[in-house]
């Protein structure tokens, strides 16, 4: 090794993520079930479910890369991950084919993995169903994908265990509280609140990248999520003739772009990253554990039908 890489080195985690240690992700239940859909259309969910509080994390997504990435058939791994949107932010990757290693900067541990298309989030699924260990297949059980890199069309299996939110499912998250005025209704934005509060989410460029997931504490939805107003925008499973739909606010772009229940966009095509746009997971509601490390998980099924 050169000084100069082993310098370069020395910016980002010299423990590898995945060695030894959990892939943890804290969910909240989104209960409920049967819910009427807001003004907009949206938000109408018949089931209770479990969703991620915080956007996935660079580490997160090291520890996912490092398990099933060693080779890298399916290009989990982008240079842009080097490149983002902060000046520390992203993922080292050394060696070569069939024997990769990643390494996530350590300023960046904490804060959600940007540039993800939906095919890596698809995977990203596959693998926590699968048990999140390495080796674990990423080409089937939330959604078949059998080397599938490109195009629309893919749905979420009815037995998934964990899974991309569905439109529905991301807006009630973010917006629907059953407590609001004794009967339950919908907030404008996803802070508890039908007005902008002073210092809410990380919208209009103030902070100028991304911040931490759950810096803003004190400003989570009903159901006890976090950053579903800023940091990112954030994939959706709905499909929209060739692209997947995009929910949630983002760090950079004017006012608070995105942040309100009333902005929908469009998004990207599903094998398409963008800068600007990360990702969180929904799961069954029966796990509570925190941690997934699936010790004979994944022969629990789930095959309530879901929209």
């Amino acid at each position: 090794m050169s000084r100069s890489t082993a310098l370069f080195i020395c910016i980002f985690s010299l423990v590898n993520l995945s060695s030894g240690q959990l892939v943890v992700h804290d969910f909240v239940e989104v209960g409920n079930p049967g819910n009427s859909a807001d003004s907009t259309g949206y938000g109408s969910v018949a089931y209770t479910y479990k969703i991620s509080k915080y956007e996935t994390t660079y580490s997160q997504f090291t520890n996912f890369l490092q398990a099933v990435a060693t080779a890298d058939p399916y290009n989990l791994y982008s240079s842009a991950y080097l490149t983002s949107i902060t000046p520390v932010q992203g993922i080292l990757r050394m060696g070569a084919t069939g024997n990769f290693s990643y390494f996530a900067d350590s300023g960046s541990l904490n804060k959600p993995i940007a540039h993800i298309s939906w095919f890596d989030a698809a995977r990203y699924c596959n693998w926590l169903h699968n048990g999140a260990t390495v080796g674990a297949n990423t080409e089937d059980g939330a959604y078949t994908l059998n080397g599938v890199m490109s195009g629309n069309g893919i749905t979420r299996n009815s037995n998934a265990l964990f899974w991309i939110p569905n439109e529905n499912e991301w807006y009630k998250a973010a917006y629907f509280d059953p407590n609001k005025n004794g009967v339950g209704g919908y907030w404008l934005y996803p802070t508890r609140s039908d007005t902008r509060l002073s210092g809410d989410a990380n919208v209009g460029g103030i902070y100028g990248g991304v911040t931490d997931v759950g810096t803003f504490a004190s400003f989570s939805s009903a159901y006890g999520t976090f950053d579903q107003g800023g940091n990112l925008f954030e994939l959706t499973d709905t499909q929209n003739n060739d692209t997947r739909i995009l929910r949630g606010g983002v760090f950079a772009g004017l006012g608070e772009f995105g942040m309100p229940s009333t902005d929908r966009h469009d998004g990207n095509q599903p094998q398409d990253g963008d800068g600007g746009v990360g990702f969180r997971v929904a799961t069954v509601p029966e796990p509570n554990s925190v941690a997934l490390l699936f010790l004979g998980f994944g022969s629990l099924l789930w095959n309530r039908r879901r929209s």
